[in-house]
């Protein structure tokens, strides 16, 4: 039996890549470390009754307990989601998102480099799940290609570009086997309120302002999370030591546009009594500090090489994921009421 370790499972992606790859493959067992911040929920996973599958709460950057993990369990691999990922709570705080995704992802590599050499395990993968925001902001043309050079502009995406310098020197200079995938913008069920496309979908619901930074006209690339959860195991399965692969779901949009498909989905599903639309609710937002324009992922690579393509329309897993948040109030009811008022953060 095959054993990953997943870190930052209970997260949005983490939880969704586990309970992907437990219904797909039962040779894998998962052992699933979370630190269990804000953002990280163990009701994400309430539904996993496989007995493959093993949760620790703890911290990536602690370094007894990571050594006792890799000590007791003979992982195959490290698929490696846990990281500050807010680019407001960057912008607020930087500290902790310098310590767990710069020095977490570092604590991850001496162990797994440590393990390596005392395994002599050939077929062991450590792949790092970063983000296209490391390669900073595009204008109107072009898209990301994985030799597009960093230019990263918070806090955040300045601390995952570093941890992807971090591995790329453990495979150079340690011939640590790595791989890393540099995804767009991901959205489906599970997702923490806090950003875009369940803030407006909640917000609408419950007949809340729908804010929009600036005019809205800010551009991203949307991935439906599940897509993203096969672009990685296809890469961790086939994908060359060394290389980076970016992922993409081929949906440019802007924001403002994101917002005004989002009403309109929910004008036909939960239409309001006195049939106006819920795009009544939408109202601008003082911007986002150094709020990068556009980002366009060019996923030819991992399409060509590997054979991925996504299988979900921008349409398709937007109603997807509107009715999964429409089916599980209780879930993010209980965010709100305990975790996350829905404070705005980020404004200097």
């Amino acid at each position: 039996m095959k054993t990953i370790l997943v870190t930052g499972g209970c997260g949005f992606i983490g939880s969704n890549f586990i309970q992907y790859v437990l219904q797909k493959d039962s040779s894998i067992h998962i052992l699933n470390l979370d630190k269990l911040t804000y953002a990280g929920n163990l009701m994400n996973l309430a539904s996993i009754s496989n007995k493959k599958y093993t949760f620790v709460r703890g911290d990536i950057c602690d370094k007894g307990l990571v050594e006792t993990l890799f000590n007791k369990y003979n992982f195959q691999s490290v698929v490696h989601f846990a990281a500050e990922s807010h680019v407001d709570r960057s912008i607020d705080g930087p500290s902790k998102f310098i310590q767990t995704n710069i020095v977490g992802t570092l604590n991850l590599l001496e162990q797994s480099k440590k393990f390596v050499f005392k395994s002599k395990n050939k077929d062991f993968r450590f792949l790092h799940v970063s983000t296209d925001e490391v390669y900073g902001s595009l204008g109107n043309n072009g898209k990301f290609l994985e030799n597009t050079p960093y230019a990263p502009s918070s806090p955040y995406s300045a601390s995952k570009a570093s941890s992807d310098h971090l591995v790329r020197a453990w495979n150079k200079t340690y011939d640590l086997p790595i791989l890393i995938t540099n995804c767009s913008n991901n959205y489906g069920p599970y997702q923490f309120p806090e950003k875009l496309i369940p803030l407006m979908i909640i917000n609408a619901i419950n007949k809340k302002p729908l804010p929009v930074y600036g005019k809205g006209d800010n551009v991203r690339d949307w991935l439906y999370v599940l897509d993203h959860c096969d672009a990685i195991t296809t890469v961790l399965d086939r994908g060359e030591i060394g290389q980076t692969y970016n992922v993409g779901g081929n949906n440019e949009i802007k924001n403002i546009d994101v917002v005004k498909s989002i009403c309109d989905i929910l004008d036909n599903l939960i239409p309001e009594s006195n049939s106006e639309s819920y795009k009544k609710l939408i109202h601008f937002v003082q911007d986002r500090p150094g709020h990068d324009f556009r980002y366009a992922i060019d996923a030819s690579k991992l399409n060509s090489k590997l054979g991925w393509s996504p299988k979900e329309s921008f349409e398709s897993g937007l109603e997807k994921t509107i009715q999964w948040y429409i089916n599980n109030v209780a879930w993010w009811s209980a965010i709100l009421q305990n975790t996350y008022r829905q404070e705005r953060l980020g404004v200097m």
